[in-house]
């Protein structure tokens, strides 16, 4: 139970993991695992002997059932410290809460009609041990999704401290630009992203040019064209960024040939 003292509601000590699961089983299980276990060791957490990957999976995998979510679901496993003050850690071992909903076979398919994306300035990311991971200090995504809503964008671009392209409140983000692909690199901020991970490494695969590297507005808005990747809806096209309007030549080739090889 999440009490009032619980380090996690106090602080936002913790952090979380959104999977997809498709017919009883998660997509990209060994990658979310292995993140998940990465931020704990960061995050400095005592981990029981009853805590493992094979407890989760099984915990999981019983709750899609009970909510009859196995053929298609979004999992979040959200995990906390547990009571106590910054220097009186009562319990240092993990807390966890499981949730499933059912998403429909639509959510990867081919958006036609773009997505509108914008950028968002106020509040930005920092660049430290924590960055890459999805912990639950989520405040600059928060404030970004907040301000896309009334905007009415489908997504917001968050930046880093230096001004340049992070990533967005729930994607990791792409641009190319002469045939070339383009991403921030995990320095930059942006969240290790297992999508994000999976088509870099079958982009290289299969020849295509890849940079990871900074990216700043200027060159956002002078690509050809933009795309956003997360392990629930695995790529999406943006169509327009203000005023700048994007293609989806090599984006619907990516989607098409090179998606399935890893999806």
């Amino acid at each position: 139970m999440i009490g009032a003292d619980n380090r996690g509601l106090r602080y936002g000590d913790g952090l979380f993991e959104t999977m997809k699961m498709k017919n009883g089983k998660i997509v990209f299980e060994d990658e979310h695992f292995a993140r998940l276990w990465k931020g704990l060791a960061i995050l400095q957490f005592d981990i029981p002997k009853h805590f493992t990957t094979e407890v989760l999976q099984q915990q999981i995998a019983s709750l899609a059932k009970k909510n009859g979510h196995e053929k298609s679901a979004r999992v979040r496993l959200n995990i906390v410290r547990g009571d106590g003050g910054l220097y009186d850690i009562k319990n240092n071992a993990p807390n966890y809460i499981i949730q499933t909903w059912p998403i429909s076979n639509s959510h990867n398919e081919w958006n036609s009609n773009g997505l509108v994306v914008g950028i968002y300035e106020a509040a930005k990311k920092s660049c430290d041990i924590l960055s890459n991971l999805k912990h639950n200090n989520y405040l600059p995504y928060v404030l970004a999704a907040l301000h896309a809503k009334r905007q009415q964008w489908n997504d917001a671009i968050v930046l880093n401290v230096s001004g340049r392209i992070c990533d967005t409140t729930i994607a990791n983000i792409f641009i190319i630009k002469h045939h070339i692909v383009y991403t921030p690199s995990l320095n930059e901020g942006c969240v290790a992203g297992i999508m994000r991970k999976m088509l870099i490494r079958q982009l290289i695969a299969d020849n295509c040019s890849l940079v990871e590297k900074e990216l700043s507005i200027e060159e956002l808005l002078n690509a050809d064209e933009a795309f956003l990747t997360n392990s629930l809806y695995n790529i999406k096209w943006v169509q327009r960024i203000g005023e700048v309007t994007y293609r989806n030549t090599m984006t619907q080739k990516i989607f098409a040939d090179i998606l399935p090889t890893i999806s």
